[in-house]
């Protein structure tokens, strides 16, 4: 089986059976990454540029130990210390790393749209790492990995998404990929933070309750609050959010049942989660980075065969 396109640019472009056929790579994957040799020579000869517009510290390390593990050749690209930062457009920086014969590039910029930008003028494969508010396939790649294999399928799940809605390219690949897969999806947050059009164009459900949302759902994933990306106040201050929205050991306690609490990390402890609930058994979240390793390789071996057809 082979991937239906030749870039990741999102969870929208994406079949049901390419996100079967990525979560299957993974598991294989996986399963190597147990060894004590965890190197494969799957990407011997791909060379493979991390081009990042954008502070990110596990998406970065982790697109990186996935290509190291597969023992492709990378080159790490940051816009802070490049000439990017001296005026460059994207285009004329990506032309000059690709003039150096690269096969793949992993990308994050702050401009949504800008890795689509890319796969309409160079003839490398792009995997977005995370675009503006737009989306952050691999997030929900792994995310779902992660929750298949916690409770065994994706199908007729219940899933809340909670936090801030409206500013995650997180939730949005999250939405696609869990009603491609027969999930129920329920977004939780304040009104301020939950995008009117959602319900109607998505077919998600929309609550203001936290403690209802938990009540229905078997998974929570928890969202941090994107101050940096909030250009006016949406709710009157962090320690308002904690009280009416945070999740606490207490409210957790409260449900009579176990549900399984995830988090895209960074977490703001004491914001959206408490430390006594993101540390708990009932948190995948350590699962949930161990797991990107493994799903990013996945990707981008099936991308690389896919640009070798070509």
């Amino acid at each position: 089986m082979q991937l239906s396109t030749r870039h990741l640019l999102g969870i929208k472009d994406l079949t049901a059976q390419d996100i079967q056929l990525i979560l299957d790579t993974a598991a294989q994957f996986k399963e190597v990454l147990q060894r004590p040799i965890k190197k494969v020579p799957s990407l011997r000869d791909v060379t493979i540029v991390n081009l990042f517009y954008e502070n990110s510290t596990r998406t970065r390390i982790s697109f990186e130990l996935a290509e190291k593990r597969l023992s492709a050749d990378t080159i790490n690209f940051t816009a802070s210390g490049s000439s990017a930062a001296k005026g460059e457009t994207l285009l004329d920086t990506v032309n000059n790393i690709l003039s150096m014969k690269v096969d793949l590039v992993v990308m994050r910029h702050s401009a949504s749209g800008a890795p689509h930008f890319l796969a309409k003028h160079i003839p490398a494969a792009i995997v977005n790492a995370g675009d503006g508010i737009n989306e952050h396939p691999t997030q929900a790649l792994l995310d779902a990995f992660s929750i298949r294999e916690k409770l065994g399928t994706l199908e007729g799940k219940k899933v809340a998404i909670l936090g801030d809605i409206m500013h995650s390219r997180v939730a949005l690949s999250n939405i696609y990929l869990l009603k491609k897969m027969g999930a129920e999806v329920t977004v939780a947050g304040p009104p301020t933070l939950i995008p009117k059009y959602l319900q109607q164009s998505f077919g998600v459900n929309v609550s203001y309750n936290i403690e209802e949302t938990l009540k229905w759902c078997d998974v929570a994933n928890v969202l941090r609050i994107q101050l940096e990306r909030q250009n006016q106040p949406l709710f009157s201050s962090l320690r308002e959010y904690n009280l009416a929205y945070g999740i606490n050991r207490k409210l957790l306690d409260s449900l009579n049942k176990e549900i399984v609490i995830m988090h895209p990390g960074p977490i703001n402890r004491g914001v959206e989660l408490d430390s006594d609930v993101a540390d708990s058994k009932q948190s995948i979240i350590l699962q949930q980075v161990e797991n990107g390793v493994a799903v990013r390789m996945a990707a981008l071996y099936l991308l690389a065969g896919k640009r070798s057809e070509n």
